[in-house]
């Protein structure tokens, strides 16, 4: 007779919260006799995907071993694997027994395995913020519980209050799937509903400002109605706000300021309601300072640093500033951590309190003076070493320096091969030898920039441009092929080509190479470059162009006033060939023109992360000169010879085909056009340019970038006049999707209007083209805002305010006869593609003629215009 014996284990006995296993008896068996058995064997039922093996080790339920029946055995079998939860039941039964052995039998109801999870009711844009979340609760092959299904729950509702939305709500369905056995996937049903707006935020209390001013210093929430923000409730935010609330006081002299309570309460709307009661106190004001432990300094230059006198408003934060880092290096633990005395330490105490009156104890801690000892390089992949250590301003021996430290980590970020967001420094610190080692600790990011492009331009055809800039080149790296990707790469050179070609019209071809440290031991560079640029539209009677330029250049940066100055010496050899080129805009449309000159500049530049400016400033001015050449040439009018009329006579006959009658007007007008040719036969002229540029980082990452730029061209010899060349064009985008600033002349970009809107560029031909003016300003505001910082995909938005304006002449300029405009873009900078970005301007003071209008679409590429 087969007998079956069912055991039964009930998890509220052995606290595992879940599993049952039936038991019966027939009339062998009865609970109250133990008999020991030997195990037969074990069989499993069920539990298709785990492994047998390992489930008959965790219960202990082996071959040849012995248990006791009823007993402890089976019971603590079932435990061990309802504690793994990965079972919803588990059964032990017994197939048979003979005599002394028992062979029993494991019935597993295993839990579903998750393959996926999916939401519904939400965009898809906040899919991926909700994954970030889960995928530390739930995890894709694993099993799935009803904790885990009710934190992913709370999660998920947590997500969506912190975004406003208190009304939220979650569902989730287990759905089986049908490929796979014992699997399903979760879907999350979301009802995010509307966002819980302050429907008023009320204060009670206060007297020394008003409720309109404390409103604005809680910066996070807003009341419905407020001008270009958005109204939400968030209670972690509020929070924040109230702490604001708090320090505002404090820092105006009401030390004492307190919130009695605050209430948050829903209306009917469902919208909520912030009553706010503050007890002020009294205004405070710091009395006497006093300083302990200073052997260093005396006390009367450790006042005159710090700034506070007594009878001064009471404001910690303030004195925090004084004491700990200020942004104008004036502050006392400046003094102490830029002369290598890591340690310091001051804590500003309050001895007494008298009236409406502070005293203050400076209580210091010198400690000892520290030196650095290694300097140590991470992360640099790609970049030699050296490269970096030149750049940095700590070295081994020197005293630490806190002041060198933030130095040296601008320098490292301008070199641009480096992720500003990930640049970090330690300082591990030897005690015993009054030591300190400096860790830079650097990720490297692509560099390069390739730019490959076609346009169709409509008369001109297709224009191809292909160009590439490797701004980590290594010339010495050549024979080393473990550093190419694509070209050498590791000593931070720059090399640049670009070919830009319509075959019909148009060809240019440019390079140019940077060695920013000639020699290797001082910042001193070496640039050199050439371009060669030719448009031929003599099939359309408009005449040939070609321009030729070589150019060579140092650079150093110096030690006065201070090390953010830099100074650039270039010299430039040009060769501008006209021929009957009426397209250019030119006064001048025949002749060689040559133009020898020597560019200075002078630069303060004390900006860091070139991309993404948040404070600073750069201020420069540059003058480009030739030789007067007027005053030592004697053939500055052009009187023909015989001979030379004979030729002009021959080439007027021949101009355009078959021979034709030539008039004296024709020979005059001729001889007047090679008169003024060989009047600018060496271009003389002396040019002065001033940028000035200003970065204000407000709050956050939002930046407001100011900049004020101003051109001046003169001459020498007012009877030869300005040179028809090298003069400002303001008006466009700043490119021209042929010469890019390549038809001698400097595009000056002006949002919302073209350059036949700035009646100072002089008079526009057919093309868009005009001689340009001698004279040039332009003011912008502009606000910023990131949208990533990734060094992969720098992305921000921006909206400015701008003015500026071109002059014929020195007589008619007026600082304030501006032509405005304002309008919004965005930037996006790729490594390999370099910036690209788009602007739309209004420009207030134009002039609407035909299909004219205010408003004006203008791209960016590869470079931010001037």
């Amino acid at each position: 007779m087969k007998h079956i014996f069912r055991i039964v284990f009930c998890t509220c006995v052995f606290g595992i919260g879940f599993g049952q296993v039936h038991a019966q008896e027939d009339d062998i068996f009865n609970y109250g006799d133990k008999k020991t058995y030997e195990i037969g064997g074990v069989t499993i039922q069920g539990s298709e995907t785990r492994d047998r093996n390992a489930i008959k080790s965790i219960t202990g339920l082996k071959e040849g071993s012995k248990i006791q029946i009823p007993g402890t055995d089976i019971p603590t079998a079932i435990k061990s694997l309802l504690r793994l939860r990965l079972f919803d039941d588990v059964q032990v039964l017994i197939d048979k027994i003979e005599g002394d052995i028992v062979f029993l039998r494991l019935v597993l109801v295993e839990r579903p395995i998750l393959t996926r999870w999916s939401y519904k009711g939400i965009k898809t844009s906040q899919h991926e913020d909700l994954n970030d979340i889960l995928k530390n609760i739930l995890t894709k092959g694993g099993i799935v519980t009803d904790d885990q299904k009710d934190l992913a729950k709370a999660k998920i509702r947590e997500f969506y209050i912190g975004k406003g939305n208190l009304d939220v709500k979650v569902d989730v369905a287990e759905v089986p799937e049908e490929s796979k056995i014992a699997s399903v996937r979760l879907v999350f049903e979301i009802y995010p509903n509307e966002r819980i707006k302050v429907e008023d935020i009320v204060f009670e209390g206060n007297e020394a400002f008003s409720a309109r001013k404390l409103r604005k210093k809680m910066s996070k929430i807003k009341r419905k109605g407020t001008f270009l923000r958005k109204s939400k409730f968030i209670d972690k935010e509020y929070q924040e706000d109230l702490t604001s609330l708090t320090k505002f006081y404090q820092n105006e002299g009401y030390k004492n300021m307190t919130i009695v309570h605050d209430t948050v309460y829903r209306q009917k709307d469902g919208n909520v309601k912030i009553e706010i009661k503050i007890e002020e106190g009294n205004r405070h004001f710091f009395r006497d300072i006093k300083w302990k432990g200073n052997s260093l300094y005396t006390d009367e230059y450790l006042y005159t640093v710090l700034g506070i006198s007594k009878g001064d408003l009471y404001n910690p934060e303030l004195l925090q500033n004084r004491l700990k880092f200020s942004l104008d290096g004036r502050d006392i633990s400046s003094l102490y951590l830029d002369d290598g005395y890591l340690a310091f330490e001051v804590t500003p105490v309050e001895i007494a309190i008298e009236n409406d009156s502070v005293d203050i104890e400076m209580r210091i801690f010198e400690g000892p003076q520290f030196t650095i000892d290694n300097i140590v390089i991470k992360g640099n992949d790609r970049t030699n070493e050296n490269v970096i250590r030149r750049e940095i301003r700590t070295r081994p021996g020197q005293k630490f320096s806190r002041s060198d430290i933030i130095r040296s980590q601008r320098e490292i970020i301008n070199l641009g091969y480096f992720n500003p967001e990930s640049l970090g420094i330690e300082n591990p610190v030897n005690q015993n030898r009054g030591t300190v080692s400096i860790e830079y600790q650097l990720e490297e990011k692509p560099s390069d920039q390739l730019e490959l492009s076609a346009g169709y331009g409509g008369f001109s055809g297709l224009i191809g441009t292909l160009g590439v800039v490797f701004n980590n080149f290594s010339i010495a790296n050549i024979k080393d092929r473990s550093t190419w990707s694509p070209l050498p790469q590791g000593d931070g050179q720059k090399l640049s080509l670009r070919l830009q070609s319509n075959s019909r019209y148009f060809k240019s071809y440019n390079f140019s190479f940077t060695e920013p440290w000639l020699g290797g031991k001082k910042p001193r560079s070496f640039t050199v470059g050439a371009f060669h640029t030719a448009f031929d539209y003599t099939l359309s009677g408009s005449g040939k162009l070609g321009i030729t330029r070589g150019y060579v250049g140092l650079g150093s940066q110096l030690k006065w006033p201070d090390d953010y100055f830099s100074s650039s010496t270039t010299l430039n050899i040009e060769q501008i060939n006209l021929d009957k080129f009426i397209s250019g805009g030119f006064p001048v449309s025949v002749g060689k023109f040559n133009n020898f000159s020597i560019t200075q500049n002078i630069t303060r530049s004390s900006v860091s992360d070139p991309l993404y400016p948040r404070g600073g400033s750069r201020v420069s001015l540059s003058l480009q000169i030739t030789p007067p050449y007027s005053l030592f040439r004697k053939d500055n009018t052009f009187v023909p010879t015989d001979a030379q009329r004979e030729e002009i006579i021959r080439d007027l006959r021949f101009e355009n085909g078959p021979a034709r009658p030539v008039t004296d007007a024709d020979i005059n007008a001729k001889i007047e056009e090679l008169k003024e040719a060989n009047r600018f036969k060496w271009l003389e002229y002396h040019k002065w340019k001033i940028t000035s540029e200003w970065y204000f980082n407000l709050f956050d990452k939002f930046v407001v970038a100011t900049s004020a730029k101003m051109g001046i061209m003169g001459s020498f010899n007012s009877d030869i006049g300005i040179s028809p060349f090298e003069r400002f064009q303001v008006g466009g985008d700043g490119i021209n999707n042929q010469n890019v600033g390549l038809q001698g002349r400097e595009i000056i970009s002006m949002r919302g209007y073209d350059v036949s809107d700035i009646a100072g560029n002089g008079i526009t031909n057919s093309l868009g083209n005009s001689p340009g003016a001698p004279l040039y300003n332009k003011f912008t505001v502009e606000m910023r805002y990131p949208l990533s910082l990734n060094p992969n995909s720098t992305i921000y938005v921006t909206s400015w305010l701008q003015g500026g304006n071109a002059y014929e002449s020195f007589k008619k300029y007026n600082p304030f006869d501006l032509k405005r405009s304002a309008g919004f873009g965005a930037r996006v900078f790729l490594p390999m593609f370099g910036l690209l970005g788009f602007d739309y301007g209004w420009g207030f003071d134009k002039t609407l003629t035909g299909s004219n209008s205010y408003g004006k679409f203008n791209i960016v590429l590869g470079f931010e215009p001037e």
